[in-house]
């Protein structure tokens, strides 16, 4: 299997693994969960991190998915973590990601060549 499609896998299992966190959860009780919000900011980085290694052919191909965003919240989480604004995490993991979840999938079966 291609590098760049066990890097998309990477970002696809850390998406699935948010929305699972975060189920039917309300801000305030994300806000409340500390273990629940650690969970969430180390799949982030996750995502970023992948999102660093990924090909820049692979990301040339798929425009629409934020890489630039994706990386750069990584570097914030991974270096102000006592700085992170709460807020913007949760926007990322309970609306951003489910714009590029999609595209994530559409990539991997097409540099899989699984279409």
């Amino acid at each position: 299997m291609k590098r760049s499609v066990n890097v998309l896998m990477d970002i696809l299992e850390s998406i699935n693994r948010i929305e699972t966190y975060l189920g039917a959860v309300k801000y305030d009780e994300f806000l409340a969960n500390q273990m629940l919000l650690d969970a969430v900011i180390r799949n982030l980085e996750i995502i970023g991190e992948a999102a660093r290694n990924l090909s820049d052919e692979v990301k040339r191909k798929y425009p629409e998915v934020p890489w630039k965003n994706m990386i750069g919240l990584r570097n914030i989480l991974i270096h102000e973590y006592f700085g992170i604004d709460e807020s913007i995490v949760w926007e990322v993991a309970t609306r951003n990601l489910k714009e590029v979840k999609p595209i994530i999938v559409r990539a991997i079966q097409e540099e899989g060549d699984f279409t």
